[in-house]
């Protein structure tokens, strides 16, 4: 299972825009205290779960002795009811870290579960799902967490662990020949090419892409991409999938897929904090 990134300064940060200087005023004006809270965190809908880790900081980070005991993990995949964890503790400081807490569960959780969903639409032929660098400023790591949560893999995480050559770059470097000449200098690892006509695809290779990412194509287009570079590199598909097509682009016989609506477009998982009597 995978390590959940470092979530501390987000964290701390969310709870400083929400409490601000004067905190909970509403629940210091309303809960008695020192009065007590039970609760449990409930799906509202099926859900593959991504952030449980980060809730249960958020709820201890305004109550250290909070109880906390979670009856699923991240990367499950759970029915609408479903119970995730059980929580009891100082109720001002519980309610004062409630949405936070959801905050931060509910966007991940959407992320995995969109993610599943992409995925299993193309169960079964051979495609890999990937992400994109279009995520939240400040979440990247988070985000891209909740994709592995959903059984996707990550792309490179930035501009500074991968080189992808795009049509900008391949026209101020002078060319596709020279852009690649340039960045095999420079740059020790894989060399990726993205391109949008079929015409394009035997001078990236001839200039030594490692990989090719087809751009935008119609799955015919695509097809036909495939069956001219297949054994040769890798190929990627990417712009305009959506969950309606991703199906006939991983059915062309791209290797991998790569959508950034999984993480730009996901919407926030239902979760709710369940008072117990």
């Amino acid at each position: 299972m995978s390590t959940i990134p470092d979530f501390a300064a987000l964290l701390a940060a969310a709870f400083a825009e929400d409490l601000g200087e004067a905190g909970d005023v509403t629940s210091a004006a309303t809960v008695p205290a020192g009065a007590r809270l039970n609760a449990v965190l409930a799906a509202r809908d099926p859900i593959v779960l991504a952030g449980l880790p980060i809730a249960e900081a958020a709820f201890r980070h305004l109550d250290p002795a909070a109880g906390f005991t979670p009856l699923a993990a991240d990367g499950d995949r759970l029915a609408s009811g479903a119970i995730l964890a059980r929580i009891s503790g100082d109720a001002r400081a519980l309610l004062a870290a409630e949405r936070t807490a959801l905050n931060f569960v509910q966007r991940l959780s959407g992320i995995a579960t969109l993610t599943r969903a992409y995925g299993d639409a193309i169960s079964g032929t051979g495609a890999t799902l990937l992400d994109t660098r279009k995520t939240t400023p400040g979440w990247r790591a988070l985000e891209k967490y909740a994709v592995r949560m959903g059984g996707g893999r990550n792309h490179r995480m930035g501009l500074f662990d991968a080189v992808l050559i795009k049509d900008n770059h391949i026209a101020v470097a002078g060319g596709v020949t020279e852009a690649v000449a340039r960045a095999r200098r420079a740059w020790a690892g894989p060399i990726e090419v993205e391109i949008d006509r079929i015409d394009q695809i035997e001078p990236a290779l001839a200039a030594g892409a490692d990989r090719l990412l087809l751009d935008n194509m119609e799955p015919n287009t695509l097809r036909q991409a495939v069956a001219l570079i297949v054994g040769r590199v890798l190929t990627e598909a990417s712009g305009g999938v959506r969950l309606e097509t991703i199906r006939a682009i991983a059915e062309t016989g791209v290797d991998l897929i790569s959508a950034g609506r999984i993480t730009q477009s996901a919407p926030a998982a239902d979760i709710g904090l369940d008072f117990l009597d």
